[in-house]
């Protein structure tokens, strides 16, 4: 009996999960869409939601407190002055265990060394000096001393160089060799990297040959440097962590460490070499490490370094400087402080804003990020669906059409399909011809040449090409909108803003993809009127301006009309407020509180060049500012349009209806 297959399965621990649901981006793109509208710009949005984070990934905010709680962490491990204490423990144990042998020795010789022992100075390091030329009679006593400057001195060059530390213990003297002619051979290599020499072959040989001391295998010269360069900085932000006292004591320590071996002169060129190559990574301010453990040297560096990495984590994921984005973030120093999820969350979000800008959902202009025409199909889409949903909600008319084609009227007959037409083939009667013409011709010739078994041969059905046809249309009547919206300061203030842009949008959707004969301008007035596009006006910000320049925006909205004298003129007009400007004749903007007697005369001429238009001329008030619904009242008697008042949440409907309405009401030729 064969054996059967056994699987095991485990977590998947290599990179982003496979299984992970994608990103729903028309959500993403549907919650950017709705507050660019309200007001706020895209960058800040966007910048929001990568705060909050989506879905299953954890926001920057949360990346943020994780960064906070860690360095709380640090803080609270132990005190960097613990490697003092451990050079005056173990020169306390090697004094102890010297005056126990000398107390045993009879002689002037042994009171002198008493007498030497009793007056050494308080400091460690200037006691750990005066000791240097001591002639310890017990062996436990020197084998203690000299542990002191075999301590400092593996720390020191172990938390640089991590492959350091089983050479130095061993006091092998080919260990120690191996370790002066690696720096050499460093400093050379930094050294002709700094005067900018091809240092490729060089790189390759110095990690043959020296590669032991350098467990994380750098790919190159830079990461070398950057490996480097981050642990003298630590080290030297550790020093400055301490108090002065200390600081001197511990230095002098090192001093004497390295001085005996050598090492200072070379460590001091590899200090200076890798300052002048990575001068952003050294200086700083020292950090308060206040736990009650103490710590060695290598863990007090290795506490700064961290402490280091997270203070700039803190900055980058801040993301409050100019041109900041997510690929400034350190992913390595994520990894390292945070672990894997971290980074794979970080990863995450930095995929979002590209997947964003990958699919044509943003796009990057000369101003940063902006909303595509995608995007904004999608967001007038989005917007239109939810004013149908409404309008059938309240079995007013279902406008609801999923269908896509030409925006003309089918008239019934068939035209010849031609190659490069612009008409969709009609796949039904193209086929009803094909099996039409099928009928009239020999209908013995099988559709497979073999039957098969306990099926009945079937008649062949090909396509020819006289059998294409297209559905025959005649063209729509069009339309020419303007609708006029109203960009003053009040808009935002009362929180219209995003519903006149959402209702806007909608409509431009709905012309675009269902009416495309009709042509559509999107007026927006405050001071003064401009003629914007859908995009504009959906990363229009508000401007702190006086002035409702209600007869400016009537003025280009006669431009557009009359430009389409075929067409129906419609003209909707959104506001808030009553007018308070006009144009002077030479074009100068006048604002004026109240409104005055130039002002409504300016506005009323501008109807009334309307009103001989024919055109349809309908006003949506938001609010309900007294004044403003005397003005409008007045005017609609005026020429003919109607008033609707409607909350801010139907305000869609309304206008979407209205639109309907007067296209329908076509007006006699």
């Amino acid at each position: 009996m064969a054996r059967r297959d056994r699987w095991s399965y485990s977590a998947w621990h290599d990179g982003p999960d496979p299984l992970a649901p994608p990103f729903d981006l028309r959500r993403v793109v549907d919650e950017l869409g709705q507050r660019v509208l309200g007001g706020e710009s895209l960058r800040d949005t966007l910048d929001d939601l990568l705060r909050r984070g989506l879905d299953r990934t954890p926001g920057l905010d949360d990346l943020r407190r994780r960064i906070a709680e860690r360095r709380r962490e640090l803080r609270r491990r132990g005190n960097l002055g613990g490697v003092l204490d451990q050079v005056r423990a173990a020169l306390d144990q090697a004094l102890a265990a010297e005056r126990d042998a000398l107390a045993e020795e009879p002689g002037d010789d042994a009171r002198l060394a008493e007498l030497d022992l009793a007056t050494l100075p308080d400091s460690p390091a200037a006691a750990v000096q005066q000791l240097k030329d001591y002639q310890w009679r017990s062996p436990k006593a020197r084998e203690t001393y000299e542990q002191i400057t075999r301590m400092l001195r593996e720390q020191v060059l172990d938390r640089q160089f991590a492959g350091l530390k089983q050479a130095l213990q061993g006091q092998d003297p080919a260990a120690s060799q191996a370790l002066r002619d690696m720096l050499t051979d460093l400093n050379d290599l930094l050294t002709a990297h700094a005067r900018g020499e091809d240092t490729e072959q060089q790189f390759a040989e110095f990690m043959a040959e020296h590669g032991d001391f350098f467990p994380d295998d750098p790919a190159d010269v830079d990461e070398l440097i950057e490996s480097l360069a981050r642990q003298q900085a630590a080290a030297e932000r550790m020093m400055r962590s301490l108090t002065p006292e200390q600081r001197a004591e511990l230095g002098e320590l090192v001093q004497q460490a390295m001085g005996d071996s050598g090492l200072a002169e070379q460590l001091e060129q590899l200090r200076d070499t890798l300052q002048s190559l990575r001068p952003g990574m050294f200086g700083g301010r020292g950090f308060d490490v206040d736990g009650e453990e103490g710590l060695g040297y290598g863990e007090a560096v290795g506490v700064v370094s961290d402490l280091a990495d997270l203070e700039s984590l803190q900055a980058q994921l801040g993301q409050d400087y100019a041109g900041a984005g997510l690929d400034d973030v350190d992913v390595d120093a994520v990894e390292r402080q945070l672990g894997a999820g971290a980074a794979r969350d970080l990863q995450q979000l930095r995929r979002l804003e590209q997947e964003l800008e990958r699919q044509g959902w943003l796009h990057r202009g000369e101003d940063g990020l902006q909303l595509s025409p995608k995007a904004l199909r999608r967001i007038g889409q989005t917007a239109l669906k939810q004013i149908f949903s409404s309008l059938e909600a309240q079995r007013t008319g279902a406008h609801e059409d999923r269908r896509t084609g030409a925006a003309d009227e089918r008239t019934g007959a068939f035209l010849p399909w031609e190659l490069g037409g612009e008409q969709p083939v009609d796949a039904v009667r193209t086929v009803i011809n094909a099996v039409a013409r099928r009928a009239g011709e020999d209908a013995s010739r099988p559709l497979r040449p073999e039957p098969v078994e306990g099926r009945s041969p079937t008649a062949a059905l090909t396509l020819a090409p006289e059998d294409f046809v297209v559905a025959e249309t005649e063209r729509r009547t069009t339309a020419a909108v303007a609708l006029c919206v109203d960009l003053s300061f009040s808009m935002i203030q009362a929180d219209r803003w995003g519903p006149m842009k959402q209702t806007s949008l909608a409509l431009s959707h709905l012309i675009s993809t269902r009416f495309r004969t009709d042509a559509l301008e999107i007026i927006g007035f405050n001071l003064m009127a401009r003629r914007l596009t859908p995009l504009q006006l959906a990363q229009a910000e508000p401007e702190w301006v006086q002035g409702t320049n209600l007869a400016h925006a009537l003025m280009l909205a006669g431009r557009h009309v009359r430009r389409h004298p075929e067409a129906e003129p419609v003209v909707l007009v959104v506001t808030d407020g009553e007018p308070t400007a006009h144009l002077e004749p030479d074009g100068t903007p006048v604002f004026d509180w109240p409104t005055s007697r130039e002002t409504l005369r300016a506005t009323l001429e501008q109807v009334d060049l309307l009103t001989r238009t024919g055109a349809s001329l309908n006003f949506f008030r938001l609010g309900d500012d007294p004044s403003l619904e005397r003005f409008l009242d007045a005017v609609a008697r005026r020429c003919g349009g109607r008033v609707l008042a409607p909350s801010l949440g139907r305000l869609g409907e309304y206008v979407v209806s209205d639109y309907l309405r007067a296209r329908r009401g076509r007006r006699a030729r």
